[in-house]
């Protein structure tokens, strides 16, 4: 298993212990409720959306037999993600006090989030074609000439 598969699942896993407990607080504080957008970020996006990010990265190209299109792009995403979640989720717990710039991290963590996303895309629709980046394009026949 490569090491960004790894990552993903373990990230996942941290955020669902990190949603769960967030859950439980707002169970035991009901005022805590204002907080509900960072609880359904936590699990939806960071336990649900990275495990899948891993399990894909693993499964995609065995299923099609061919490798993986690229295996840095991984990383990068991996950081854009998780960083980015991490931001939306500290703009979600801000946004409801005023003054605190709530807003800012909220976009700035959508933005990283989105991007990370986008190379997931990338990366597994270059696999789904099966050329691998530094495949240099097949040579061309040279057409019959009539003499």
């Amino acid at each position: 298993m490569d090491w960004f598969v790894r990552w993903f699942i373990r990230a996942s896993l941290a955020w669902l212990a990190v949603g769960i407990t967030l859950g439980l607080c707002m169970a035991a504080h009901p005022q805590w409720i204002i907080y509900r957008p960072a609880h359904v970020h936590m699990n939806l996006v960071g336990f649900v959306t990275m495990m899948i990010f891993g399990v894909a990265y693993h499964v995609i190209p065995r299923f099609t037999g061919h490798p993986l299109w690229s295996s840095s792009l991984p990383a990068s995403h991996w950081w854009l993600s998780n960083v980015g979640l991490a931001g939306m989720t500290i703009g979600f717990v801000l946004q409801p006090h005023p003054g605190m710039h709530g807003a800012t991290f909220l976009v700035a963590g959508g933005l990283l989030e989105t991007l990370g996303a986008y190379l997931f895309v990338y990366n597994i629709w270059r696999t789904l074609g099966g050329t691998l980046p530094s495949a240099a394009p097949a040579p061309r026949r040279p057409l019959p000439t009539r003499a």
